[in-house]
């Protein structure tokens, strides 16, 4: 397979067709060239991140048997457009071939679907995704040197494991930001395969490639999850929200002509449908760079760079300025007399421009909570507009707004100072490490400080059904969001944005994910006050502990050899467990568990023959 070159993918994005065969509109000769080299270059990773996220068990010499066949297909209509089956969609033609893949639908439990056609099929598939992938082996890796020789020797198989590798961890993860991560990997190989120092390159320069990856993972889980249990009407809010936010001097027309772009993106990403999905997105940016005169000042020299680099920009750009003759509130949604009959006649347009006024008035604030505040807005009239006085009933809607607000920002600031205490901890674990031999009891303490535990514990006590690994993943990414964004001066929103995210990802993208009565009816309920109702939940009563296994506490000599990340992982798991063995002692019970075993794990790996005292002490651990 030929690199995915971003001036390939320009035209890939702007031209590809709804399926591929020839396009029967006239086009320019040169775009229409552009398109068909692409598709024809690049099927392949097409086919790979299709595969990969529909079939996440499927091995790699399967994958490749499928990629060879859709090649062939493409051979056979580029050839001759007229055939039957080239006027399929690319997204059923693909799922046929899975299908038709002999014993590769009973192999990985997905006949199911194959029994299905179109659309049913096509949801059949998405349910059948698993976002939590502790199933798959650890992801493989290579030492750089080794990594370097793979690449000299055969780069189009080493690309191709890696993007299979990826797709298939990542079900979820829309194929524009999968094909951006593939250019950026190969973009870090080939550079730092040059570097004497290649590990060093490799580790640095791979740390913003995968935070890209896990970003856009999570925000993307996250509005699925929210068209998926809410429906469109969700997503056009969020969007009117961020939108609103990100360019405050964009008419209401266009706003709502934009959002209407972006929700119907969602409907083919969300799916797995890779083609829809990148022509949509394509979409969206060509809207955008198109109205840039009458929708933001800081986004031109976003739009002249190429794809996907202009959607990277555009997403990161700054706030447009507000408007200087944007006055500081709106009143004809407290003020006027007639707001009962406004909303009445047409609800969804009058919501739709009430968030939109109030959003870009108010940049500082995070999207749930203008969320929030849109819910409470529609209560408030809805027990007004039924009173004697309507105006002298939502005239103090403002007030209401304002201590939401209020609420919202005193537990953030509660959590940021908390957290404080963690930053000083590590600071000084880092001072520590750097003069003096630690202890492995303490090396473990400051690994997993108090405030970190807490967090991992409290999880783990509402949601005990989910799996350890996937609790040990929500937890870190919660403390990352406070660690993140606790110091920066838009602390508030940086928080409840992120903290949002973690919620959504607990709640999952798969509508019928079922995890106790408790956290369904907060995933389930209101989508703006997931996370105030998650603050509330308290440790759920119907779960049901394992029965004891002295294996949760049984360790061997391994332990004392765990660097600082692996250690971190191997203590988190064990408290996760420990919480969902133990779900009935306190806070400070576990914690006291939690030092017992630390002490354990330092006695035995100072002894003369750690794996006997290991053998000997381990079971006391849980008394």
């Amino acid at each position: 397979m030929k690199l995915l070159k971003l001036t390939g993918f320009i035209f890939f994005l702007f031209f590809l067709t709804e399926s591929l065969t020839l396009p029967t509109q006239p086009r320019d000769i040169e775009n229409f060239n552009s398109t068909q080299k692409f598709i024809e270059d690049n099927i392949e990773y097409i086919t790979i991140i299709a595969f990969a996220q529909y079939v996440q068990e499927a091995t790699f010499e399967e994958m490749e048997k499928l990629v060879k066949d859709m090649v062939e297909y493409k051979d056979r209509c580029m050839a001759d457009k007229t055939l039957p089956e080239c006027s399929k969609l690319p997204n059923n033609v693909l799922q046929e071939k899975i299908c038709a893949m002999e014993g590769l639908p009973q192999k990985h439990n997905f006949s199911h679907c194959c029994s299905k056609v179109d659309a049913q099929r096509r949801l059949c598939f998405f349910y059948n995704k698993k976002s939590d992938v502790g199933f798959l082996p650890p992801f493989p890796t290579l030492d750089p040197e080794e990594k370097c020789q793979a690449y000299e020797s055969n780069r189009e198989s080493l690309l191709n494991h890696f993007l299979y590798e990826v797709a298939r961890r990542n079900p979820f993860v829309f194929a524009p930001t999968l094909l951006t991560v593939a250019v950026h990997f190969e973009e870090v190989a080939k550079s730092c395969c040059e570097e004497q120092n290649k590990v060093n390159c490799l580790q640095t320069r791979a740390i913003p490639v995968t935070q890209y990856l896990k970003a856009f993972s999570s925000y993307q889980k996250h509005v699925c999850g929210a068209l998926l249990k809410f429906g469109t009407k969700v997503v056009h809010f969020i969007y009117i929200a961020i939108l609103s936010q990100k360019f405050p001097k964009i008419e209401f027309k266009e706003l709502i002509s934009l959002v209407e772009d972006v929700s119907s993106n969602y409907d083919g990403c969300c799916e797995g449908d890779v083609v829809q999905c990148i022509r949509d997105t394509s979409k969206v940016m060509n809207h955008i760079c198109s109205k840039q005169d009458s929708i933001s000042s800081k986004i031109k020299e976003c739009c002249e760079k190429k794809i996907p680099e202009r959607g990277q920009c555009i997403i990161n750009s700054n706030k447009d300025d507000r408007p200087k003759d944007l006055s500081l509130r709106e009143g004809k949604f407290t003020d006027s007399e007639n707001v009962c009959q406004e909303r009445d006649a047409d609800p969804d347009t009058f919501f739709a421009k009430f968030t939109f006024e109030y959003s870009r008035r108010h940049p500082d604030l995070s999207i749930p909570e203008l969320l929030r505040i849109v819910q409470i807005y529609k209560d408030l009239l809805r027990n007004c507009c039924n009173t004697e006085n309507p105006p002298g009933c939502y005239r103090y809607a403002e007030d209401k707004f304002n201590e939401t607000t209020e609420k919202s920002l005193k537990m953030v600031q509660q959590e940021c100072k908390h957290f404080q205490n963690l930053g000083k901890d590590g600071l000084k674990y880092q001072y520590v490490v750097c003069t003096s031999g630690l202890t492995l009891a303490t090396r473990i303490e400051y690994i997993i400080p108090r405030s970190v535990k807490n967090y991992l514990i409290r999880l783990t006590k509402i949601a005990p059904q989910l799996s350890t690994e996937e609790l040990v993943s929500l937890g870190e990414k919660m403390v990352t969001a406070f660690t993140t964004c606790c110091t920066l001066s838009e602390e508030f929103a940086c928080v409840d944005n992120l903290a949002d995210l973690v919620f959504g990802e607990l709640c999952g993208v798969n509508e019928n994910r079922t995890i106790n009565p408790a956290v369904d009816h907060c995933c389930k309920t209101n989508f703006a006050f997931r996370r105030p109702c998650f603050e509330s939940l308290k440790a759920d009563k119907t779960y049901v502990p394992p029965p004891f296994s002295q294996d949760l506490f049984t360790f061997h000599a391994d332990m004392c050899q765990s660097q600082n990340e692996e250690l971190q992982r191997k203590t988190d798991r064990f408290l996760v467990n420990l919480v969902k063995l133990k779900h009935e002692l306190t806070d400070e019970e576990l914690q006291s568990l939690f030092t017992n075993f630390a002490n354990v794990v330092d006695k035995c790996c100072k002894a003369e023959s750690p794996e006997v005292c290991f053998n000997e002490e381990s079971p006391k651990i849980g008394n």
